[in-house]
């Protein structure tokens, strides 16, 4: 007779099957009704933002070497022995890009605290007029 064969499994696996199916301790908020209108608005509106963003971006970095094209002294003005041309793109490029980079996110962020404050006060007004704009699903709608 052969040797009996024993299943091998690694300690987590052992752990996870010993654990078991146990019910999910934190229940995830149920999502209110979406309002595709004002989802589609808003990201057309940070679509648009986004764009200006990266034209900003390309005018600073194509810029900057259209700069150092159409005037070659750059490259021959020194600060402490180095360039001013290498100062620009080592130095000065960083805290732009940052401040770009930040300037996008905060405009992104205005857009969607905009769109919430108007759900917020549609919602209000919908309310108000106890006029609810989906059914019910308990059959009193």
């Amino acid at each position: 007779m052969s040797p009996r064969r024993e299943k091998l499994t690694s300690p987590q696996t052992r752990i996870a099957l010993a654990r078991g199916n146990r019910p999910v301790q934190h229940l995830q908020p149920v999502p209110e009704p979406v309002d595709t209108e004002a989802a589609r608005a808003l990201f057309r509106a940070q679509r648009r933002g986004a764009v200006r963003t990266v034209t900003l971006l390309g005018l600073v970095l194509f810029g900057l070497s259209g700069a150092f094209s159409l005037f070659p002294t750059l490259g021959d003005l020194r600060v402490v022995g180095v360039p001013i041309s290498w100062l620009l793109l080592t130095v000065a490029i960083y805290p732009s890009l940052f401040g770009l980079a930040l300037w996008h996110v905060r405009s992104a962020e205005r857009l969607e605290d905009r769109a919430e404050a108007v759900a917020r006060a549609g919602a209000v007004t919908r309310s108000t007029r106890n006029d609810e704009p989906y059914p019910r699903d308990d059959g009193t709608s």
